[in-house]
Parts: structure tokens; C-alpha cells; sequence
């Protein structure tokens, strides 16, 4: 895959400890989801390391007053495609618990590979917000583009694409469809094997956080 300017992709030791396990077929439920939400808070401190509305407070210490930056309130929005980028929304919050959550459902249809809308339901004013769009597993890139589209319709125009594991296939198409998003991927895998599935990648996301098959 050749480099993008929009790619981050993590080196980070301790996400790759944790992705080691996540990995791992023998992982429980319990364990995955949480470790999917531990991720999901490592990549989110670096991911907003820029791009955050910001504003100045005074603050009273015990010893004197001054002016702090603090995160401007009601400035940003998660916005997880269903099912499995629930999963991650939990990660962020933790930072931001304030954080308003919006949801885009999308289902991949098995023949094509190609994903289909379902479901939208969106905080209002998100247009002015930073928007994080979340989803486990970057593959096709199909279903984050069409996120990333139906949001730049709503007028959205500062918006970040956060994903724990990606295919170059995937990664690549969201990144020159959207020159202007930043993509956040902790680890990039091999490839896409013929039904579009991560390879070594970890399985159905969705199906071992909710214990689906």
C-alpha cells in the first residue's frame, strides 16, 4: 500500500499487546469487548491530539487564578456504523463522556460485498461538530465511505475515521475517496481473502462482541 498523507497507522507496543489477545480465537466475549474499548481510548488520545474545539476558562486554583483550555462543550460526536463500531463508543467516552452519539446502520450484502443503509439517526447541529466515525474493522472500505458520504451531505466538514484493524484494499479506497479525513488505524493486516474478510484479522467483530454467529 502506498503512503497516504490522511493515514496514521499506530506502531504502539502496548496496542499491539492488546491486539495479540484480541486476535486470539479463545478470547471470551467479556475480554473482547473490553479490550475493544481499551483500543479504542489509546487511539483516541493520539487521534485528537489536533482538531479539538477548544476554549479558554478561567480557573481558581488554591493559590491564584488562571486561564485553562478546556474542550469546548457539545463540540464532538461519535458516530459508530452498526453493530460492530458499538463496541468502540464506550473507548471514547471515557474520555469524553459528553460526547453525543450518533448511529449509521449498515449491512454488507454477502453476494456483492457491497454495503446497504438501513438506519440513520444523527445529533442535531452535527454538521458543527468534530465527528468521529467508528468502526472494529476496515475492510472493503465500502461501508466507510458511504458513512463518510451521507455525513458530508448533512454538511458535516470535520470528520476522522477510527478503525482498530484494517486491509490495505480498504484503507486505500477510503483514503482517496476522502483526501480531507483522517484515517486512524491501529494495525494494518495482509489482505481481504475472497469473501472480503480480513486476513489474519479476527474473525466477525460484531459476532464476539455480542456472541452472534
Amino acid at each position: 500500500m502506498k503512503d497516504y498523507k490522511n493515514v496514521i497507522i499506530f506502531n504502539h507496543p502496548l496496542i499491539k499487546h492488546k491486539i495479540a489477545i484480541l486476535r486470539d480465537e479463545k478470547t471470551s466475549m467479556k475480554e473482547f469487548r473490553e479490550l475493544i474499548e481499551e483500543i479504542t481510548t489509546l487511539m483516541t488520545y493520539e487521534c485528537l491530539k489536533e482538531g479539538v474545539p477548544t476554549v479558554e476558562k478561567i480557573v481558581k486554583t488554591p493559590l491564584e487564578t488562571c486561564t485553562q483550555q478546556v474542550v469546548k462543550d457539545n463540540s464532538i460526536a461519535i458516530v459508530p456504523i452498526l453493530r460492530a463500531g458499538l463496541g468502540m463508543v464506550n473507548g471514547i467516552h471515557v474520555l469524553f463522556p459528553s460526547a453525543r452519539v450518533g448511529h449509521i446502520g449498515m449491512y454488507r450484502n454477502e453476494e456483492t460485498l457491497e454495503p446497504q443503509e438501513y438506519y440513520c439517526k444523527l445529533p442535531d447541529g452535527i454538521e458543527d461538530k468534530l465527528v468521529l466515525v467508528v468502526d472494529p474493522m476496515l475492510a472493503t472500505g465500502g461501508s466507510a465511505c458511504d458513512a463518510i458520504k451521507l455525513l458530508k451531505a448533512r454538511g458535516c466538514k470535520n470528520i476522522k475515521f477510527m478503525s482498530i484493524i484494517g486491509a490495505p484494499e480498504g484503507v486505500s479506497k477510503v483514503a482517496e475517496a476522502y483526501p480531507d479525513v483522517n484515517i486512524y488505524v491501529s494495525t494494518l493486516d495482509r489482505c481481504l481473502n475472497e469473501h472480503g474478510y480480513i486476513l489474519p484479522g479476527l474473525g466477525d467483530a460484531g459476532d464476539r462482541l455480542f456472541g452472534t454467529k
